[in-house]
C-alpha cells in the first residue's frame, strides 16, 4: 500500500508548523524523515496515524483520502510506533502486545488461536519469545520498545508509521530492528536522528527543516555535504561504508560550522 501526503498544514495557536510537505512511501517501501529538532518529522507522522488533523492538504492511502476511512479501517491498515508511549502498564507483555489485535476484533470477544498465534509470531520477531509473562512496567526502556513494536506487528498492518523507533536501544538492538524492517518489506514511514541509519534503511529520504520538505531522493542522492552543512548546520564527508556499500557520513565533530553555516 502506497501512502502519498498532498501539501500538507498543520497548525498550532494559529501558526503553522508544517506547511505545504509533500511527501510519500510506495508500496513496500522504508521511508525516511530526517531533519532537525523541531523540523517537523513527528507533526508529519501523526497526521498518518490520525492523532493530528491537518488544517489543509490530504494523507491518501493506495490513492483514498484517510479522513474517509473509519477509525477500525485505518487501525487495520496503519498501526504506530509514536515517541509519546505509556510507562505504567500494569499488564504483562503478552497482555500490551496483544492490544495490537484490538482493530480485528468485536466488543468483549476473546482471544482466539490465531489471535495467540500471531501475538507469538510478532514476540519471537523482536527477541521477546520468552518474556510474555513479565510486566511491562518492569521492563527497560529498549524491551519496552521492542514490546511496543511487537504490539504494532500484531497488528499486522499494510502501513507502519514509526517515529524514532531506535531511542533507548543499544548497538545490537538497533542492528536487530533496522534488520527487521528491512525483512518485512511493508510500506514504513519512519523519522531517524541517526542519518548513518537512515543512510543504511531507507530506500527514499525525506528532509525536512523549518515545516517544509527541501529535499527528497535516495540517501545517495540527498545526503550530500552541502545539505548537511545548509541543513543541520555541521562539517562532514560522505564516503562509501566499508561493508554495505550504503552512504557513510564522517562528522567533523572537533569545530562546528559558524552559526550562519557558513
Amino acid at each position: 500500500m502506497n501512502v502519498e501526503i498532498e501539501e500538507l498544514h498543520v497548525g498550532y495557536a494559529g501558526r503553522d508548523v508544517v506547511a505545504g510537505v509533500q511527501l510519500m512511501a510506495a508500496a513496500g517501501e522504508i521511508a525516511g524523515l530526517v531533519g532537525p529538532n523541531g523540523s517537523g518529522k513527528s507533526t508529519v507522522l501523526r497526521t498518518v496515524y490520525r492523532h493530528l488533523r491537518p488544517t489543509a492538504g490530504r494523507v491518501l492511502l493506495a490513492g483514498t483520502d484517510l479522513r474517509t476511512l473509519s477509525p477500525g479501517r485505518t487501525a487495520r491498515q496503519v498501526a504506530a510506533l509514536p515517541q509519546e508511549r505509556g510507562s505504567d502498564f500494569e499488564l504483562t507483555v503478552r497482555e500490551v502486545v496483544t492490544m495490537g489485535r484490538t482493530p480485528y476484533k468485536r466488543a468483549f470477544a476473546g482471544d482466539d488461536r490465531a489471535d495467540r498465534e500471531t501475538v507469538a509470531r510478532a514476540l519471537a520477531a523482536v527477541g521477546m519469545a520468552g518474556q510474555g509473562a513479565r510486566r511491562f512496567s518492569t521492563l527497560s526502556g529498549g524491551e519496552r520498545q521492542r514490546a511496543l513494536l511487537a504490539r504494532a506487528f500484531a497488528q499486522d498492518p499494510e502501513v507502519l508509521v514509526l517515529d524514532e523507533p531506535t531511542n533507548h536501544l543499544d548497538v545490537r538492538h538497533q542492528v536487530e530492528l533496522l534488520a527487521l524492517l528491512r525483512a518485512q518489506r511493508r510500506t514504513t514511514l519512519i523519522s531517524l536522528h541517526d542519518l548513518n541509519a537512515a543512510a543504511s534503511l531507507c530506500d527514499r529520504l525525506h528532509v525536512l527543516h523549518a515545516g517544509r520538505v527541501v529535499a527528497s531522493g535516495t540517501p545517495r542522492a540527498v545526503l550530500t555535504p552541502q545539505l548537511l552543512a545548509e541543513v543541520f548546520g555541521v562539517r562532514a564527508a560522505v564516503t562509501e561504508h566499508p561493508l554495505t556499500g550504503d552512504p557513510l557520513i564522517a562528522f567533523d565533530h572537533r569545530e562546528p560550522l559558524p552559526a550562519d553555516g557558513g
